[in-house]
């Protein structure tokens, strides 16, 4: 399924933005080369939080269990284009299911280990997804249980496909779910498999994945990306991350989106290294596996960093003398951590600004040597009369457009939002053609819906300089939250009139979710815990409970009935209100 018209992919061909390689060429290629050489490692905790033993696999042995879960996925009937949902936290399993998937030219829908049935009901159906892929439990949560009870209210869904301790079900009946956990018992008929893919034929520019992003909607919006397209983001992240051939790896984000595919997964495929997984983040694990795996480049939210230059416990207890690189971003960076992390260990931080969709600044040390300038601003890519290093700067296109009036801003101090066009760029969200034609302007650039200004010396201001979200999500430690969709779970509730919610600052997570509510009868008490038990009897994710509760008279709202949230955010104190720190699953 080719998502862009026939005259772009011509076009993006012909300047060699776009080519032949697929997900499944890039690996096949890695196993080639690197053959019995490490490939990829499961968290330590593993067994802990699933029941299932952690592994250690070579290239040969990961192509041989990609081969054999071809086959599983082969005998329950899909076929090529077919849509199969995953949602499993980062390990082998989640790597094989990528890479087969890749292999069979099926389309990808992997969702955060953290949805519950609120979530994963709706998009399950709308994605037109026929296997669902999952475990057997994550921590206390009993995943196979939940994805049994989808299968059977969910009209497109044809199977359930499941990772199981062997003792876990060796002491339990029948499920009616498809057991993966013996994959490598019985034959394997890798010639069937190989017949298979070449009656396939995966085409580049075919949608490998449907990634979910939420937004001003209560629906997440699904992303479709090509294979192209992340091709060209583990190129580009490489790049940025200065990696070599057979570099070792840490992942502590989960691989369902953007930041952790482009940024981790594909560099791990081009650069033939060693993808060494983690999930739930836990610091001391993190830093065990930096100092165990000798990891040379990872990825860290700023309080991490900061964490690492301020403690010399920290510091003392391992030994990272092997990073050399981390990706950070998702908040501000302070340049006292880029210096010294620079100076304590010999790091280099690089600063980045992503989205789904296709958004991609990056502030390498190379492209911004400056670690002030790199804290605090990205380099200004795709535009006319600027030059950068990296690669990606070359093949994008982007702007700062006043969006009430339209115009192009190219003086410094003046907010616009940040759009965008090239091959990077997605071609629009599933099944969404109204949502679609809105997030294009004119020119066919994507409007990002983040406010930037320009900054800088010279005729033409070399940085953009993040200024706010023009959309109202909010960003629970890197995991965005669509207010909209809080609200009208919250509109149902008998004692509330109506409902507003915010993120509030939160030292560790840069938000939290913060709910505004106004009641039914003056008289009426709610608590923070009330909203909470409310919510969760609803089904939704867990991070996306509100750990602050404001109660209020009469929402503010304009002459033709908007509320006013910027008034909210004004008229909160910071010390009011009732709060609470949720225990949210990684």
């Amino acid at each position: 399924m080719i998502p862009f018209p026939a005259e772009t992919v011509a076009e993006f061909t012909r300047r060699g933005y776009w080519g032949s390689t697929t997900v499944d060429d890039l690996f096949r290629t890695a196993v080639i080369g690197a053959r019995d050489r490490l490939a990829i490692v499961d968290p330590p905790d593993k067994l802990a939080t699933t029941d299932i033993e952690p592994l250690r696999l070579t290239w040969l042995q990961l192509d041989e269990r990609v081969d054999r879960l071809c086959a599983r996925l082969m005998a329950v009937g899909l076929i090529k284009d077919d849509v199969v949902a995953v949602q499993l936290p980062n390990g082998v399993e989640l790597a094989l299911v990528y890479l087969a998937a890749a292999r069979l030219g099926l389309i990808l829908s992997p969702f955060p280990i953290q949805y519950r049935e609120h979530e994963l009901h709706d998009l399950l159906d709308f994605s037109g997804a026929k296997v669902f892929i999952t475990l057997g439990r994550f921590k206390n949560h009993d995943h196979e249980a939940m994805a049994l009870g989808l299968l059977a209210r969910t009209p497109t869904l044809q199977r359930i496909m499941t990772w199981r301790s062997r003792a876990h079900r060796a002491g339990q009946p029948a499920s009616g779910a498809c057991p993966l956990e013996d994959l490598m018992d019985g034959p394997l008929d890798r010639a069937a498999v190989a017949c298979r893919h070449r009656e396939a034929a995966v085409d580049a520019n075919e949608i490998f994945t449907i990634t979910w992003t939420s937004g001003t909607e209560a629906r997440p919006k699904g992303v479709p990306k090509t294979h192209n397209h992340w091709v060209i983001s583990g190129i580009a992240c490489a790049q940025a991350g200065e990696l070599g051939e057979g570099d070792v790896l840490l992942n502590p984000f989960p691989m369902t989106h953007v930041g952790s595919l482009g940024g981790m997964f594909f560099p791990w495929l081009i650069k033939r290294g060693v993808l060494v997984q983690h999930q739930p983040f836990d610091l001391e694990t993190f830093l065990r596996q930096i100092a165990e795996e000798r990891v040379r480049y990872t990825v860290a939210p700023p309080a991490v960093l900061n964490l690492l230059v301020q403690n010399e416990t920290l510091r003392q207890r391992y030994d990272l003398s092997s990073l050399r690189s981390v990706g950070s971003g998702s908040a501000p960076l302070s340049p006292w951590m880029i210096q010294g992390l620079q100076d304590l260990y010999g790091i280099s931080v690089w600063n980045s600004f992503g989205s789904s969709e296709g958004c991609a600044l990056f502030g390498s040390a190379h492209d911004v040597p400056d670690p002030q300038a790199r804290a605090e601003y990205l380099p200004r890519f795709g535009v006319e009369g600027l030059a950068w290093p990296s690669w990606v700067a070359g093949i994008q296109e982007t702007r700062l457009v006043d969006p009430e009036t339209g115009e192009v801003i190219t003086t410094p101090g003046r907010p616009g939002e940040l759009r965008l066009r090239g091959p990077i760029v997605f071609s629009g969200y599933w099944r969404e053609p109204e949502l679609t034609r809105r997030a294009f302007d004119s020119e066919g650039f994507f409007r990002s819906g983040d406010t930037f200004e320009l900054t800088g010396d010279g005729p033409t201001p070399r940085y953009y300089h993040y200024l706010a979200r023009s959309k109202d999500l909010i960003n629970r430690g890197g995991m965005k939250i669509s207010p909209v969709e809080i609200e009208s779970l919250l509109d149902g509730h008998p004692l509330i009139r109506e409902a507003a919610v915010i993120g509030t600052p939160d030292a560790r997570l840069g938000e939290i979710v913060c709910a505004v509510v106004a009641l039914r009868e003056p008289e009426a008490v709610i608590t923070l815990p009330d909203v909470v038990s409310y919510l969760k009897g609803r089904q939704i994710a867990v991070y996306k409970l509100p750990e602050r509760l404001e109660v209020v008279p009469a929402l503010p709202r304009s002459p033709v009935g908007k509320v006013l949230k910027r008034e909210i955010r004004d008229g909160l104190s910071s010390g009011s209100g009732e709060r609470a720190r949720h225990n949210i699953p990684r």
